[in-house]
C-alpha cells in the first residue's frame, strides 16, 4: 500500500488525544428555529403517551410520582454549556450533542448501555476541547499550519433544525476561524437516533469559488468495560500502519486479525474502515458502520495513564486522512453510524 509518508511523518509529531488548544470565546448559539419550543410543549401529551407505553412495556408501573421516560430537547448542563438531548420513545434510546465543538458525547440504547465515552479529567465548560465523544477533527487531523486538529472541536456550532430524534449542526466562518483558516466554507453535522443505531453525517461545502483542502476525522472515544475484555475485529490483518510510539513513526504490517490492547496505542491504519468493537465483559458489540468518506481507522490508547481513565475507553477514530481539496460549488459527505449488538 502506498502511503502519504509525508504526512504520515507530520502526524506522528504528536499524540491523537486531544490537548489544550485555543477556544473560541463565541458568544451563546442560539436555535435558528425559535419556534421549536412551542412545537415541543404542544407535542408533550403524544410524547408522554407513547413514552408510558415503552415503560409499560418493558414492565415498569406509572403510580404518578416517578417519570420513566427522558425528555428531548435543548438542555444546559451545570457548566453552562448547551447540549441537545434526542430521545427515541419507541425504543428508550437516547443521545447527547453539545453545541460546543459539536460533540456527540452519549449514546445509550434501550437498555441503558452507554457506547460513548468522556475522560473523567474532561472539562465540560467550554474552557478546552471536551476530551472525550465524537469529536471533530476539522480542517486538519494533528499537527500542522494550524491549531492541533483544527478549529471545528472548539467553537460554538448552530442548531439549524431538531426533533425528538434528529438535529442538524451548523459551523460557518468567524472571524476566530478566519485568523487562522480564511475559506469559505459551510459544516453540517447530522445526527439521527434510530431504533436500532445511532447515524451521524459530516457535509462540507466550498461555497467559494477558490479550491482549499482538508482533513477531517471524528475523534471517537468509546466505553469498554475494561482493557482487558476488548478486541477489535476488522479488515486489519496485512495491512499497513503508522506506529507512533516507535522512534518518530515506524510503518508496520498488522499480522492480526482481531486486535486487542496491552500497551499504550497510537496506529494509522489506512485503507480500514470496518471496525467493530467486541466486549466480552459486558457481552455487546458496536459495528462502527463507515459508509461514505471516511477510508481510515485510527486506534489510540493512553494505557496506564489513570488520569485519563484508560481502562474505560478507546479511541477507534474515523478518518480521512489524505486531503480532500475541494473545488469551488463542491461538497464532500462523511457518513458513519454505530451499531450495537449482542456478541
Amino acid at each position: 500500500m502506498k502511503l502519504n509518508l509525508a504526512l504520515l511523518a507530520l502526524s506522528a509529531a504528536s499524540v491523537s488525544g486531544f490537548g489544550v488548544g485555543p477556544t473560541a470565546f463565541a458568544p451563546t448559539t442560539r436555535v435558528a428555529d425559535a419556534s421549536s419550543t412551542a412545537l415541543f410543549d404542544s407535542r408533550n401529551k403524544q410524547k408522554i403517551a407513547s413514552r408510558s407505553k415503552w415503560a409499560e412495556a418493558r414492565g415498569y408501573s406509572d403510580d404518578g410520582a416517578t417519570t420513566v421516560a427522558e425528555e428531548a430537547g435543548l438542555m444546559t448542563n451545570d457548566e453552562g454549556l448547551e447540549y441537545v438531548k434526542l430521545v427515541n420513545a419507541d425504543t428508550g434510546a437516547s443521545s447527547e450533542i453539545y453545541l460546543f465543538g459539536g460533540v456527540v458525547t452519549s449514546y445509550k440504547d434501550g437498555e441503558g448501555n452507554e457506547y460513548i465515552a468522556v475522560r473523567p479529567d474532561a472539562k465540560m465548560d467550554g474552557s478546552k476541547p471536551i476530551s472525550g465523544g465524537l469529536s471533530h477533527c476539522w480542517p486538519q487531523f494533528g499537527p500542522g499550519e494550524i491549531q492541533q486538529h483544527g478549529f471545528a472541536r472548539n467553537v460554538n456550532w448552530t442548531v439549524k433544525s431538531m426533533t425528538d430524534t434528529t438535529v442538524e449542526l451548523e459551523m460557518a466562518p468567524s472571524d476566530y476561524t478566519k485568523e487562522m483558516w480564511d475559506k469559505e466554507f459551510l459544516c453540517t453535522f447530522s445526527v439521527e437516533l434510530g431504533d436500532d443505531q445511532l447515524s451521524t453525517k459530516m457535509f462540507v461545502e466550498n461555497k467559494g469559488e477558490e479550491s482549499f483542502d482538508f482533513q477531517a476525522a471524528l475523534h471517537s472515544y468509546f466505553t469498554v468495560s475494561s482493557i482487558d475484555n476488548l478486541e477489535i475485529a476488522g479488515s486489519f490483518e496485512g495491512k499497513e500502519f503508522l506506529n507512533k510510539m516507535v522512534g518518530e513513526g515506524e510503518m508496520q504490517t498488522e499480522e492480526r486479525s482481531v486486535i486487542t490492547i496491552g500497551e499504550e496505542y497510537d496506529r494509522v491504519y489506512k485503507g480500514v474502515n470496518d471496525p467493530v468493537l467486541n466486549d466480552k465483559g459486558t457481552g455487546k458489540s458496536l459495528s462502527v458502520l463507515n459508509t461514505a468518506g471516511w477510508e481510515d481507522t485510527v486506534l489510540w490508547n493512553p494505557f496506564g495513564n489513570e488520569g485519563m481513565g484508560y481502562n474505560n475507553f478507546v479511541c477507534v477514530e474515523s478518518v480521512k486522512f489524505d486531503p480532500v481539496s475541494l473545488e469551488g460549488g463542491s461538497s464532500w459527505t462523511g457518513d458513519m453510524a454505530l451499531k450495537p449488538g449482542d456478541l
